[in-house]
């Protein structure tokens, strides 16, 4: 490798640690792609490093096609288990796993910017396996579905039976219905207006 390129590596990564640097002061965390767990461990580390410094409000920045349930959740429960006040801003799309991040916390602290679209729906998997353990996941796969239509529902203020019959396809909402569905709190056009 030349020296060029070594240099070059170099100024990349001391931007990236500037960038995240500058993040972590300003209190703010990013989640962008899809969900999985080293999203989940990256997210969960700084929600509880930033919780330790001190319990100012915090932001979530979100644009994801959601990935990986349990990392969604976990990342869902760390919001509500720290102390500090998290806030989310919802942009580009909020999607399944992203949208179960979204709605941890509360309604009045969910932004989304104007051409935001969510997507709510139920869990899917890949069901493989003898028989047995065929059964063993589909019952493990209604009690997730239970489990998150009951999140919802609970974030939303909409009944768990409309939960389940909206989320049986593929449910989208540009952010207007979601305002009026109760899964954002307020269309935001800038910064200013995230207070």
């Amino acid at each position: 490798m030349s020296k060029e390129t070594e240099n070059e590596k170099e100024k990349g990564k001391s931007g990236s640690e500037q960038i995240n640097k500058i993040l972590f002061d300003a209190r703010k965390i990013f989640i962008t792609g899809e969900i999985d767990q080293d999203v989940a461990r990256a997210t969960c580390a700084r929600l509880m490093a930033m919780d330790h410094v001190s319990h100012d409000p915090i932001t979530i920045v979100i644009s994801s096609p959601g990935g990986h349930v349990e990392s969604g959740d976990m990342i869902h429960d760390m919001v509500k288990f720290i102390k500090s006040p998290v806030k989310m801003l919802g942009t580009g799309w909020v999607a399944s796993a992203g949208a179960l991040i979204y709605v941890a916390a509360d309604r009045e602290n969910r932004f989304a910017t104007p051409n935001t679209r969510f997507l709510l729906h139920q869990p899917s998997g890949g069901v493989r396996g003898d028989a047995t353990n065929i059964d063993i996941q589909a019952v493990q796969i209604v009690k997730m579905r239970a489990r998150l239509n009951q999140i919802f529902a609970d974030a939303t203020g909409q009944k768990f039976e409309k939960i389940e019959a909206d989320v049986d396809r593929d449910f989208w909402l540009g952010c207007e219905d979601a305002v009026s569905y109760g899964i954002v709190g307020k269309i935001v056009s800038s910064q200013d207006e995230v207070s």
